[in-house]
């Protein structure tokens, strides 16, 4: 019952925003998400903290300024999650326009499957839903949520249109199988871990455990690691959906030394993006809350 209570408001507000016209879709989301920056003291704290951890260059104003960007980008993202029943193949290029198309379809071609190294990074939740409007269909790893009600309502826009979705507990079956098959797979390894499933690798020049499963999977398979953003544009006033040139992987021979070397450089490729566009990424998660043994807590 008491999941229920907590479903109702997100369910109406999903309703409520997905009939209103995308502009003031918008204003709504990213009012929505302003209240829960004021009223949320933790998340401002964890904000700060990991903003001083990782850009101690910049001032602390310049830093709660960041931190207010991420909650308008929260905000904008919000509102075209619940306009996503409203989007086609037709009209979704007025939300989303593809970056770099033929990165993808180069590592596409290769047959051996492809494995989209992604972040929390701008809006990240249109990346497989846009491009699964296009035909190009995947399967998307996620954590289960913890109120059962929510996470079916996520599943279920995410799955609108084609795409499926690979429980992180059965990450390495599921991503053997489809890079067997030469399919997709999107991966967002931009959260904390805690070993055996993580390493650590230095992000944002602190050591941050950090999952592994791409790194071994792409080792085994030799699936195209793509590196793939959707990334708000404020001169298009549209999304980005960005792919890059697929990585080079490091082979030395050592498996579990290439494991953390290639670990290392797919979070090097979210640190450069985060750091162009440091106020559309998810400074509020507790990026680095696992630490080494015998390292005291940052948080």
């Amino acid at each position: 019952m008491r999941q229920r209570l907590e479903y109702a408001p997100v369910w109406l507000i999903v309703k409520a925003v997905g009939v209103l016209p995308r502009p003031l879709a918008q204003a709504v989301g990213i009012s929505l998400a302003w209240v829960v920056y004021l009223l949320h003291a933790r998340l401002r704290r964890v904000g700060m903290r990991n903003l001083a951890m990782a850009l101690p260059e910049k001032s602390r104003r310049e830093r709660a300024r960041i931190l207010r960007g991420v909650f308008t980008s929260l905000g904008r993202q919000l509102a075209e999650v619940c306009l996503f029943p409203r989007y086609t193949r037709e009209n979704v290029n007025q939300v989303v326009v593809y970056d770099g198309f033929e990165n993808f379809e180069r590592a596409f071609a290769r047959g051996k499957g492809v494995l989209y190294l992604t972040a929390h990074l701008g809006g990240w939740e249109l990346s497989a839903f846009t491009h699964s409007l296009h035909g190009h269909w995947m399967h998307v790893v996620m954590r289960p949520m913890d109120n059962i009600y929510l996470d079916v309502l996520i599943r279920r826009y995410r799955t609108l249109h084609g795409n499926t979705t690979v429980d992180k507990d059965n990450f390495v079956r599921g991503l053997l199988a489809a890079m067997k098959a030469g399919e997709v797979v999107g991966i967002l390894m931009d959260t904390n871990m805690t070993p055996p499933q993580g390493v650590f690798v230095d992000f944002f020049g602190v050591p941050a455990c950090t999952a592994s499963g791409l790194a071994r999977i792409a080792l085994r398979t030799d699936a195209a690691v793509v590196p793939t953003f959707t990334i708000w544009d404020s001169v298009l006033r549209k999304y980005r959906l960005r792919f890059d040139p697929a990585v080079k992987l490091v082979r030395t021979g050592n498996d579990e030394d290439d494991v953390v070397t290639n670990t290392a450089l797919f979070t090097k490729i979210i640190e450069e993006y985060v750091r162009r566009y440091p106020a559309q990424w998810l400074w509020v998660h507790r990026r680095w809350k696992t630490r080494p043994e015998g390292e005291a807590g940052l948080y």
